[in-house]
């Protein structure tokens, strides 16, 4: 048995030295309950074999059954695994920070388990520690998970060197866990985060235009996409746009706008956004309108070769030439007969989706 010390704290007004003193026992290799939005959990340094060794014999857990980790930021996922799937981003981007728990391959060996906490607690630990850390919940293995502060220290006093207390946890109930290592993924638990929302978001497809100033190409493809999904009741795919050089929050063209009118499509609350990595990274179908869109996008995303194509390489090709070229500044027949490319194209995209 060893004294542990409890600190009381609130959660919308953090105490640093706290946050300090955590870190600095969690670097000495002691063992720190802190609250998450979830449950209470045990905090520990992924690096010290000691201290995992301790956390295996507190929780009566077996030794095959490994700790996930706690990351403050999504671009951890790049350092500490490979092979990310897209439904991994579509999960981040839905679900974190919060109540999920992803399994993915490590970029070491075997695979890890990643969760981003919604709790500044945590969150602030996780950056001074400046060390992966582990947090399992505080109780023992088959023991329910504690939802407040007063569950947790019942069962961890005399076996932690720091216990912080922040009130009741926000959610009261384990994070979910997908496993992504797997094909098709799989859903471990149930926990916070309900089936029915996790397999919604693992069964959706993002599919992204992308052109150059996200004002006529990519929006007329997207709003015409939507327009197929609309009339079909499909809720699982979601068309995006945006341009590898746009200016974030103009709208679309007059002539686009003219165009999209005509077939009865309102794109005049349409605002431009830029390609970035976050939006590339969680398309499952990305349509380019031009090969040097192609180009720039590989650059900035090799791994996006299997899920990237032209738009055209859709539509029925007279002349051989896979580029849409781009309308602006040209007349409104110019507009008109760059739609009707895209229209046959995106028509074909529908039936295989």
């Amino acid at each position: 048995m060893i004294s542990t010390k409890v600190v009381k704290v609130s959660p919308f007004s953090l105490d640093d030295e706290v946050i300090r003193q955590a870190a600095r026992v969690l670097m000495e290799g002691g063992l720190v309950v802190i609250p998450t939005e979830t449950v209470y959990g045990i905090a520990a340094n992924a690096l010290d074999q000691k201290a995992l060794e301790r956390l295996y014999q507190i929780k009566n857990r077996p030794k095959d059954k490994p700790f996930s980790l706690l990351i403050g930021h999504k671009h951890k996922v790049h350092e500490l695994c490979r092979d990310i799937p897209v439904a991994a981003y579509k999960l981040m981007q839905r679900f974190w920070p919060g109540p999920l728990t992803i399994i993915m391959n490590s970029s070491k060996k075997g695979t890890v388990g990643l969760r981003m906490p919604d709790h500044p607690v945590a969150l602030a630990l996780i950056t001074q520690a400046a060390v992966p850390l582990v947090c399992p919940s505080a109780n023992i293995s088959d023991h329910p998970a504690p939802a407040d502060f007063s569950q947790a220290i019942k069962e961890m006093d005399g076996l932690v060197e720091l216990a912080i207390d922040a009130g009741p946890a926000k959610i009261g109930r384990e994070s979910s866990i997908v496993d992504l290592s797997v094909q098709p993924p799989a859903i471990v638990r149930v926990g916070a985060i309900g089936e029915d929302d996790l397999k919604r978001v693992l069964n959706s497809k993002n599919v992204l235009f992308v052109c150059t100033g996200n004002s006529c190409r990519s929006v007329m493809a997207q709003a015409y996409l939507n327009k197929l999904l609309q009339k079909q009741q499909r809720t699982d795919v979601h068309a995006l746009s945006a341009g590898l050089m746009a200016l974030a929050g103009t709208g679309a063209s007059e002539e686009a706008r003219e165009v999209m009118a005509k077939e009865g499509i309102d794109v005049s609350l349409h605002r431009s956004q830029r390609v970035t990595r976050e939006l590339l990274d969680r398309s499952d179908i990305i349509l380019a309108m031009e090969d040097i869109h192609e180009e720039q996008i590989l650059r900035m995303a090799p791994e996006t070769k299997n899920r990237l194509f032209l738009l055209k390489e859709f539509a029925k090709m007279k002349d051989g030439n896979l580029n849409i070229s781009d309308p602006i500044g040209g007349s409104f027949e110019f507009y008109h007969n760059t739609f009707l490319i895209i229209k046959e194209a995106v028509e074909r995209i529908m039936k295989i989706l």
